[in-house]
């Protein structure tokens, strides 16, 4: 297998120098949410469309009739060794939140914490062009930022858009019937356990490089759609955990089909093999009391389910007449794995769940 460490030995690896990497850094939902429940209620800010009250991606704040800004912010540790490769992806999975809203990316403001007397200078550089050529990319500029000498490599943005605020996409807003859709496939956190266990060879890198600096702009397209009721990104939480912030916010059951889950290609066979993150029991552990996994389901389903996705898909919910739409927008982008994955639907108990058949 491949060791995709920086190529000078004397200089460490980039995940060596940090307890965690990419989105499953993560605190676990359980946690964070305990956390949350701990702060002060917001006041009234008739403008402010979208804040602390459900799960969403990002802030948003109406300016006008015509404008709102969408405004985030997202940072990790490394999920790999190379820095460019470490800044592009940090630089996709921030810019996604923006476009999991239906907005349109503006600009960004980088977010650098480096152990600066244990990184070469050209190592911590190359993190940042890794961020610049992303936004390049979704043709923005790093307009600033803020730096600080960290004992752990962090990297992000402060990520700005625009968004009409009649098309502003919650994760809250699904209707019972909808139909979801998923615009990556799965298995990211997985791939980086066998990343750090060196036994990731040269195609299941390139194949978790190119997912990961995948830009989810899809999202704006689809926020002109009227058939588009709720929209979000996979990321650390596992597609178990943003699928249950979607039943939760609109009080209804998301029905899964593991069969026609994507996945990226290896990842069923590494976490057969025990190949998975230490985040995945930390999900379920936070939400598996609201999850049904059927049985017949694989062994490694609950682990795979609560894999934690760095720049993960875009996850839609959307009427049944949108559905053709949906996957024309993605596959017009490239997104080839675009996959139907499932349905909401009502619940007669009251209690929003996630069902995986």
């Amino acid at each position: 297998m491949t060791d995709h460490a920086v190529l000078n030995p004397a200089v460490p690896r980039l995940t060596s120098l940090s307890h965690g990497g990419g989105c499953g850094c993560k605190i676990a939902p359980g946690v964070l949410s305990d956390l949350l429940k701990r702060s002060v209620p917001l006041p009234a800010f008739p403008d402010l469309l979208v804040g602390t009250e459900t799960a969403d991606d990002a802030a948003v704040y109406r300016l006008n009739d015509e404008q709102a800004i969408v405004a985030t912010t997202d940072f990790f540790m490394p999920i790999v060794d190379d820095p460019y490769d470490f800044g592009r992806i940090a630089a996709t999975n921030a810019l996604s939140d923006v476009y999991a809203m239906g907005g349109k990316p503006i600009l960004a403001l980088a977010l650098v914490g480096m152990p600066i007397n244990v990184l070469p200078h050209d190592v911590i550089a190359a993190v940042l062009r890794g961020g610049e050529d992303v936004c390049t990319q979704a043709g923005i500029p790093v307009a600033g930022g803020h730096s600080i000498d960290s004992v752990e490599p962090i990297y992000g943005l402060a990520a700005l858009g625009v968004v009409h605020p009649q098309r502003v996409k919650r994760n809250a807003a699904a209707k019972a019937g909808d139909v979801l859709v998923l615009g990556k496939p799965l298995g990211v956190g997985v791939l980086s356990a066998a990343l750090k266990k060196n036994q990731l060879d040269d195609a299941g890198y390139a194949a978790m490089i190119a997912h990961t600096t995948k830009l989810n702009r899809p999202g704006t397209e689809l926020a002109a759609l009227p058939g588009v009721h709720a929209l979000t990104d996979v990321t650390g939480f596992g597609l178990l955990g943003h699928t249950l912030e979607l039943a939760r916010g609109a009080g209804l059951s998301a029905h899964l089909h593991y069969a026609d889950l994507p996945w990226i290609a290896g990842v069923e066979a590494f976490a057969a093999a025990g190949v998975i993150t230490g985040a995945s029991g930390r999900n379920w552990a936070s939400y598996g009391e609201s999850i049904r996994l059927s049985d017949g389901l694989p062994a490694v389903a609950q682990a795979l389910l609560t894999d934690p996705q760095t720049s993960g898909g875009l996850l839609v919910a959307c009427a049944p007449d949108a559905v053709d739409d949906v996957l024309a927008i993605f596959r017009a982008d490239g997104f080839d794995d675009v996959a139907v994955i499932g349905e909401m639907r009502d619940v007669s108990d009251g209690k929003p769940r996630v069902e995986v058949a």
